[in-house]
C-alpha cells in the first residue's frame, strides 16, 4: 500500500481541499479522506461514501499528474492518524464535522 496526501488547488465551492488517500498496489484507491474548505469531512472505503467521495475508478497517478492537485506521500501511520481522527469517532465510522 502508497499513502498520498493531495492539496487540491481550485476555486470550485463544493470540493475537496485536501484528499488523503491509501493506494493499492495497481494505485487505485482503497480508502480515501476529503477535507471540505467548511470542515467538513468526507470518506470512502468499500462501498461506502459519504459527502460523495467516492474511490477514484482510475489510477491515481492519471489525477497526479494534473497541474491543479499537489500531492505528496505520507506514511502508512500518519494516513492511519488522518483516518482515525477524522473517520472514527467513539469506535464509530461517523464523519466529524
Amino acid at each position: 500500500m502508497e499513502y498520498i496526501y493531495v492539496e487540491w488547488i481550485h476555486d470550485f465551492i463544493d470540493e475537496a481541499l485536501i484528499i488523503i488517500s491509501e493506494l493499492d498496489e495497481n494505485r487505485f484507491e482503497t480508502r480515501k479522506i476529503e477535507i471540505y474548505k467548511d470542515g467538513q469531512v468526507g470518506f470512502a472505503f468499500n462501498h461506502v461514501e459519504v459527502l460523495n467521495a467516492g474511490l477514484g475508478i482510475v489510477p491515481f497517478d492519471e489525477i497526479a499528474s494534473e497541474s491543479e492537485f499537489s500531492p505528496k506521500e505520507i506514511t502508512k501511520e500518519e494516513f492511519e492518524k488522518f483516518w482515525n481522527d477524522k473517520v472514527f469517532w467513539n469506535d464509530k465510522v461517523l464523519p466529524r464535522l
